[in-house]
């Protein structure tokens, strides 16, 4: 993933020279390899090869988590790298151009392509947006950086508001009940992130460690180099992964089709995903599968999923929905 300011390079002592850091780049690199499995697995299951909801739910939710906040830290240590001695301001004005019409381009072509679910305030949008907002805080301490960090994302524990619903708000990530939208990465908690980089940024830099750093080289690995390569090119990386990933799946798909989910599957993932706002996921899936079952045993699934009868079905599922949100322990809440 870009950072606005993506060279990894400081000045070396005694010289005006700039050596980049293999390592920096290598841990970008990383980081959009992950990105990628982690794509690929949600392009499995737009094709209908993995079941719905597999992609935002359990481990693969928490691995997307983790690639998202390592591409941000790595912003927060570049800003540091390459204007926490002064800002540079014309290579930040160019790269922060190049993120924010890489931001616009992906809201348009989501917007085209799965509009109920398009990308309004993704990982790009988060990037220029902190990068911006990371200048004011260039020249603090590492202390500092790293408190602020924990403070900024502790507001997103208890600062949630209906104010924040406002669909004009929806960036800010305070809103009670996140907007449906395919990456969606607001400005709380994930600055708390770039933060954080920044402060870990800051200690390399103060320490004398980030020049150590800068002088040793991953050699002649080929592995690392790859890596290093991808990382020196992460916006276009970026942008060109997802659809070649989605065309290779598309055209596996007109070799191989997927096997059709039920009826059933697809309720239970569809209600599944429409709880997790409210309840944990484990109750969730209780619910769901409780409501699902005396839907079947009333022969009335159908009925419901169509949105055919919905005025005559709508007392039998109030009466279903009361009972499973007892049984799935929504009352002791």
């Amino acid at each position: 993933m870009p950072s606005v300011e993506s060279p990894a390079s400081l000045p070396i002592s005694g010289t005006a020279r700039k050596q980049r850091i293999a390592w920096i780049d290598i841990a970008r690199g990383i980081a959009l390899v992950a990105m990628a499995s982690y794509h690929f697995c949600w392009d499995l299951e737009f094709f209908g090869y993995l079941e719905p909801g597999s992609a935002g739910s359990g481990p693969l939710k928490w691995y997307a988590r983790g690639i998202a906040s390592s591409f941000l830290i790595l912003v927060g240590i570049s800003l540091v790298l390459a204007h926490g001695n002064g800002i540079r301001w014309k290579g930040f004005g160019r790269r922060l151009a190049m993120v924010a019409a890489a931001a616009l381009a992906i809201t348009i072509a989501t917007w085209f392509a799965t509009p109920a679910s398009f990308i309004f305030f993704g990982i790009l949008h988060q990037i220029a947006v902190a990068s911006l907002l990371g200048l004011a805080f260039l020249r603090l301490p590492a202390t500092l950086l790293a408190v602020l960090a924990v403070a900024w994302f502790s507001v997103f524990l208890w600062a949630k508001s209906d104010f924040f619903a406002h669909p004009a708000l929806l960036w800010v990530g305070l809103s009670p009940l996140p907007p449906h939208s395919n990456d969606y990465v607001p400005l709380f908690p994930w600055f708390s992130a770039v933060l954080a980089g920044m402060a870990i940024g800051r200690h390399l830099s103060t320490s004398g460690r980030l020049e150590r750093l800068a002088r040793r080289t991953p050699g002649d690995n080929t592995v690392l180099r790859g890596l290093g390569f991808l990382g020196r090119h992460s916006l276009a990386t970026y942008l060109i992964h997802q659809p070649v990933l989605i065309a290779a799946v598309y055209l596996f798909s007109l070799a191989s089709p997927p096997v059709p989910a039920t009826m059933e599957e697809v309720f239970v993932q569809s209600c599944v995903s429409a709880c997790r706002a409210q309840a944990s996921e484990l109750q969730c899936t209780a619910y769901c599968e409780c409501v699902t079952t005396r839907l079947v045993d009333a022969d009335e699934l159908a009925s419901v999923y169509s949105g055919n009868r919905i005025e005559e079905t709508a007392p039998l599922l109030d009466a279903i929905s009361g009972q499973c949100s007892v049984e799935a322990g929504f009352n002791g809440n």
